[in-house]
């Protein structure tokens, strides 16, 4: 995925991949997003998107759920085998377990159809914010150490990497936005609508489901007892 920063002049537009089967849905999200600038990709099945996504240089996804071929759920498993480009997935019922799917096959966020051109919009860039992120050149003199430490967990704030026993994890940008603010305050509970608010960038109430399960997807990344859950509260980063 190529790096760019949304809002600023760059050399091409932010390249957006749409896997809808239903072709007035999927031309209505082709001709909204193009009007805001971007370019856009379509494709009418989950395989013809798979080979989409291989053939082309795109800056974030928005998958259906409901596709003939391969579904989305299982279309946004294959991609994340390959990539961390950020996925949005669309769902026509909004049913709870097609969002629980979604999410745990890797997708950073949904919508529900019909699609408001605006809420696509707002998480479309909100995903790119999230995928461009970069800290500062270095930290401020009164702060520690950029390369923190948890146990054998390594969090490099200015390189943004991440080891595990010395073994490099491989995190999407949301999954690694999302350790960023653990490790920014260790021990310290967090609720999940200040987290929903930080790293979803959500400036109304969103849907909780999101952290939970970007939770879990971590934790089986960077070990299952490193994040405790506070019941009632939020989470915790584990100090040792």
């Amino acid at each position: 995925m190529r790096a760019r920063t949304e809002g600023l002049q760059t050399a091409e537009p932010v390249g957006v991949l749409v896997v809808e089967d239903d072709a007035t849905i999927r031309r209505a999200v082709q001709l909204a997003l193009e009007r805001y600038g971007y370019r856009v990709d379509v494709a009418a099945d989950g395989l013809s998107g798979l080979e989409a996504f291989r053939a082309g240089a795109h800056d974030l996804l928005i998958l259906d759920v409901m596709l003939p071929e391969l579904d989305g759920i299982g279309l946004c498993r294959r991609i994340r085998e390959e990539s961390s480009v950020p996925v949005l997935m669309m769902s026509a019922r909004g049913d709870a377990l097609d969002v629980v799917a979604g999410l745990e096959a890797g997708a950073d966020d949904y919508v529900i159809k019909p699609v408001d051109t605006a809420v696509m919009v707002a998480r479309i860039r909100a995903l790119l914010r999230r995928a461009t992120f970069r800290p500062a050149a270095s930290p401020p003199p009164e702060a520690p150490d950029h390369v923190l430490a948890f146990g054998d967990l390594t969090v490099d704030t200015l390189g943004m990497e991440v080891r595990r026993a010395g073994e490099t994890v491989s995190l999407t940008p949301t999954e690694l936005r999302l350790l960023l603010e653990f490790a920014a305050a260790p021990g310290s509970v967090l609720d999940r609508r200040r987290l929903l608010r930080d790293v979803w960038d959500y400036g109304w109430e969103g849907d909780t489901r999101v952290v939970d399960l970007c939770v879990l997807r971590l934790r089986k990344k960077i070990g299952s007892g490193r994040i405790e859950t506070v019941r009632g509260f939020g989470y915790k980063l584990v100090r040792g």
